[in-house]
């Protein structure tokens, strides 16, 4: 399925390789106007691969699924997130005992939250990518707490079996680096990745983020501006 939400001929056309609502919420904050356009692929980790290389490839996997059905001038961006201890990617868990299994492991300590993103030009073919890694360290919940989680049915759909913005639950303690990154799609990150592409956002789009996700941005003058922080990679291919 594909939809243009608006059109603007002095910009590129955008394209989201998403179907997730939040991630096209996020998006929307910056005040592109974009097309949404799905991307099926296989998310099948490859034998010992790396949780960084993981969404990496996934993400430009997707851009480049869509960019081959995609009319020409169009921008394609696509993101992956996964969540990972140490080297062990949490996927979405297929069971209740898997999520127990899953929520007992990360308890009162730290992991990763990995988001990979892509931008493909379309008619060039170039195409870059970004990561981001926060280090996230999960409070220590009881037994109980982790059942009346399960029972709500929200950890199934969750990579690392657990959503920071479940309210009831409240797994996270603290956090170092983007807020964006868990939710899906760091604002700056991407600003500043489609910037070479001709996407320029006029809008204070920090505070608005800062406003949806309640949180206090620890990285938006260096993935805005022309530095970078720790845990943050550019790479273009």
């Amino acid at each position: 399925m594909f939809f243009v939400l608006e059109s603007y001929s002095m910009t590129p056309l955008l394209i989201l390789a998403s179907g997730s609502p939040r991630r096209r919420q996020l998006l929307s904050l910056t005040g592109w106007s974009f097309g949404i356009r799905p991307a099926d692929i296989d998310e099948t980790p490859l034998v010992n691969e790396a949780p960084a290389a993981y969404v990496t490839r996934l993400a430009s996997s997707k851009a480049r699924a869509v960019g081959r059905l995609s009319e020409g001038g169009a921008v394609i961006l696509a993101s992956d997130t996964t969540v990972a201890d140490g080297a062990r990617i949490l996927g979405k868990p297929a069971s209740a005992a898997e999520a127990r299994e899953v929520l007992v492991s990360l308890r009162g300590r730290s992991h990763q939250v990995l988001t990979a993103i892509a931008g493909l030009e379309r008619d060039s073919n170039q195409l870059v990518t970004d990561l981001c890694v926060t280090q996230v360290w999960m409070r220590d919940y009881t037994d109980a707490e982790i059942e009346e989680y399960i029972a709500t049915g929200d950890p199934f759909d969750k990579a690392g079996a657990y959503a920071i913005q479940h309210a009831a639950f409240h797994p996270v303690e603290r956090l170092e680096g983007c807020y964006g990154c868990l939710m899906g799609m760091s604002v700056c990150q991407v600003t500043r990745l489609l910037r070479p592409f001709g996407l320029k956002s006029s809008r204070d789009f920090v505070q608005e983020c800062k406003k949806m996700l309640t949180y206090d941005c620890q990285v938006y003058q260096e993935l805005a501006g022309k530095g970078s922080v720790p845990g943050v990679e550019k790479r273009t291919s």
